[in-house]
């Protein structure tokens, strides 16, 4: 049986995935600076809002145009609640208590979720390879969380668990954001953010208050514009280019990348611990992100004859 290849990465896109990890690693990284002194609300307003407008300026010097169908940002409004407005919401939340490098690695669960949306909705087959992995993934949380889950929600429980929750939001919207294949990337990106921006600006007002905070320091002021300017804008430019030259299933790979460079710079940065359990949990993880990318079963088929 002849197994189609995934496109052949240069060395420029393999540069690009790199980059890329680290842009949506430092995400983490700076949602947690930022969110010891901005409420979550407030933060996320902050990150699409800025990348919005900046991706806007994008869109207008690449010579795209934004779509006026009215039923087109309505969807632009569902998947911008779906991949924006609950999953940024859930994770600065839970990193308000848990560290970087953990919010994470739970991060790295949305693949999984993926799988069984799409199974449920009969957009895509659940063969042996994704469920041995959504088994092996579901392992590595449940080392993660450890026995703590049995005693009760504790603070650091209902912290890992909204993050969880941002991960069943992104599997989401990984579904729902298949509507959208026939419009160039780049204009589905500004959509999304567009439209997050708007709905979630009521609830920042109304939840957070954000005109009482105090002005945060230059170091937490920087952290925001990083967030929205490189872990949200920047990065979108780069898995999009990824994507077109190397397929999707070449850029899924950025997520075993992601919780290596969040935990880096949770170590080096914010000296945060990391634990056995963690570590172990994060190889669980990145194994069963193997086995539902499927290359894996491939090879070892292909090697057993």
């Amino acid at each position: 049986m002849t197994i189609a290849a995934a496109p052949r990465m240069t060395g420029l896109d393999w540069l690009c995935l790199l980059a890329l990890s680290a842009l949506w690693g430092g995400s983490f990284f700076f949602g947690k600076v930022a969110v010891a002194v901005v409420p979550p609300l407030t933060l996320v307003l902050a990150r699409v809002g800025l990348a919005a407008l900046a991706l806007l300026v994008v869109v207008r010097v690449a010579g795209l145009r934004m779509p006026s169908d009215v039923r087109l940002w309505l969807a632009f409004a569902g998947m911008g609640i779906l991949n924006n407005l609950i999953p940024f919401g859930l994770i600065f939340y839970g990193q308000t208590t848990i560290g970087a490098g953990l919010a994470a690695v739970i991060n790295g669960m949305t693949p999984f979720w993926a799988a069984l949306l799409a199974r449920a909705v009969g957009a895509e087959p659940l063969t042996f390879g994704k469920l041995a992995g959504i088994a092996i993934g579901f392992g590595g949380l449940a080392v993660m969380i450890g026995p703590a889950a049995l005693g009760g929600l504790d603070t650091s429980l209902i912290a890992q668990l909204a993050v969880v929750g941002a991960t069943i939001s992104y599997g989401c919207a990984s579904v729902f954001g298949r509507r959208f294949k026939a419009l160039p990337p780049l204009v589905t990106a500004t959509g999304q953010l567009s439209a997050s921006s708007l709905l979630v600006l009521p609830l920042a007002l109304l939840i957070d208050r954000p005109w009482t905070l105090d002005i945060p320091e230059p170091a937490v002021l920087g952290a925001i514009v990083a967030l929205a300017l490189f872990s949200t804008s920047l990065a979108y430019i780069l898995f999009f280019r990824v994507l077109a030259n190397a397929g999707a299933t070449n850029v899924s790979l950025v997520t075993l990348l992601v919780p290596v460079s969040a935990m880096l710079l949770g170590v080096l940065i914010l000296d945060e611990a990391v634990t056995d359990r963690q570590l172990l949990g994060l190889a669980l993880i990145a194994l069963g992100m193997a086995f539902i990318d499927g290359r894996l079963l491939a090879r070892l088929r292909l090697a057993t004859g």
